[in-house]
């Protein structure tokens, strides 16, 4: 069985849509008020309105990508939200924050 998406309450869809098409996303369907993004990888991710509750300061969505050089590509393009990062020879990490405060770990490791 392979985890095929992630629903998740926005505030506003297309500031989401915005940013989530920086980490590959591009609009696929909509369902009633939400909307499907899909990736390469025919990962979908739904952006629905609101709903979003109080998460623990642990959670986020992990991302692993192939090179320590396409994690670093990404830090860059998203300088102004990432929140954390480190670079080890075996792992190669950064975090930052969607629009509604969701926190994505980018990273790679051996």
């Amino acid at each position: 069985m392979d985890l095929n998406h992630l629903h998740i309450g926005v505030d506003d869809i297309e500031v989401s849509r915005v940013f989530y098409e920086k980490l590959g996303f591009r609009e696929h369907a909509w369902h009633g008020d939400a909307m499907f993004m899909r990736n390469d990888d025919g990962f979908d991710l739904a952006l629905a309105p609101h709903g979003r509750g109080v998460m623990p300061e642990w959670f986020h969505v992990g991302c692993r990508l192939d090179t320590p050089d396409d994690v670093r590509a990404l830090q860059g393009v998203l300088a102004d939200r990432v929140t954390a990062s480190g670079d080890e020879p075996d792992f190669v990490w950064f975090r930052a924050t969607d629009p509604d405060g969701y926190q994505l770990e980018i990273y790679w490791e051996t």
